[in-house]
């Protein structure tokens, strides 16, 4: 393929190339590991997004044998690019890309015809994967930081912790979930807002979004204006069980930081990707956030303040 100039990747085993073509350019993704949830599931999930008039990247050309696709090009500023600019109004931003978030959420098809023309269902994100997912923190972070006999007291202790704030959840996982939603995943697109990264898509809880979103690793947010983007969620919603829901975002919150702490330990043992081992202190930050919000979490607490002394205040 010709006209190729590689750019900058994310956390995934993908590869990203801008391709020059005549009249515009185009990005050219390349995935040989996991390349069912990079190619196929990204594209049906994003002509899910596509139908509901939600922008994302459109479909140009597939090669599933050789292992790659040709997507729309959003160019490069990420929402996140924005809002470091200076003199930017933070809450304009936010605002819009709650509006989005609502779109999102109110998505009612669940299924579409991926590009080999089979059926494509989105998965439920259920009790199950959550806890599994909280476990990467006890595979690999536990294993940098404990000893191994008390490594298996804490598994032990942890596993039934999560468990029980899994089961605490209160509301049902029955709306679409990016799943990876926060500012590096929007882009602005000729003064619209477009989403990307959308692979992981699931049927969720409606408070995941809004946590990964308020309580974003990569992107440091003041207590207040975390306050208020909050505040213009909750002001969408007219049916929302407030209460229910903040038991709900600070419990996803906890969990997604304790995950994210694991994924990104295991990104630089595994895949020699360092980089993120910074970003792991301001995780740590936002779960004292939310770990002194709820009595949910009294027993969580207790198990970090003994075995991660300075981290838990």
């Amino acid at each position: 393929m010709k006209n190729l100039k590689k750019i900058k990747g994310d956390a995934s085993f993908r590869k990203f190339y801008r391709k020059k073509n005549k009249d515009n350019s185009s990005i050219v993704v390349i995935s040989k590991k996991e390349k069912i949830k990079n190619l196929l599931v990204y594209d049906a999930i994003n002509k899910i997004l596509i139908k509901n008039e939600i922008l994302a990247p459109k479909l140009y050309q597939e090669n599933y044998k050789k292992n790659f696709i040709e997507i729309e090009d959003f160019g490069d500023d990420t929402i996140f690019k924005i809002l470091n600019k200076k003199k930017i109004n933070k809450l304009y931003y936010f605002k819009k890309i709650i509006q989005i978030l609502d779109k999102i959420q109110k998505i009612r098809n669940k299924s579409i015809k991926n590009f080999k023309n089979k059926k494509f269902i989105v998965s439920k994100y259920n009790k199950e994967v959550l806890i599994k997912e909280a476990n990467l923190f006890c595979e690999w972070y536990l294993k940098k930081k404990l000893i191994k006999n008390d490594r298996k007291n804490f598994i032990k202790r942890f596993n039934k912790i999560i468990k029980s704030l899994s089961e605490n959840l209160k509301l049902k996982n029955n709306v679409f979930v990016h799943r990876d939603f926060h500012v590096s995943n929007l882009m602005l697109v000729k003064n619209k807002i477009g989403v990307i990264d959308s692979q992981d898509a699931v049927l969720g809880n409606r408070a995941y979004d809004v946590a990964s979103l308020i309580d974003d690793v990569r992107y440091k947010t003041s207590k207040s204006l975390k306050d208020k983007i909050y505040k213009l969620y909750i002001k969408n919603q007219k049916k929302l069980d407030n209460e229910k829901f903040k038991n709900d975002f600070e419990i996803l919150s906890v969990l997604r930081n304790l995950k994210i702490i694991g994924i990104f330990t295991r990104l630089a043992i595994r895949d020699k990707k360092k980089k993120y081992l910074k970003l792991i202190p301001y995780c740590w930050d936002l779960i004292n956030l939310r770990i002194n919000e709820n009595e949910v979490f009294v027993e969580l607490k207790d198990l970090l303040i003994k075995n991660f002394k300075g981290k838990i205040k």
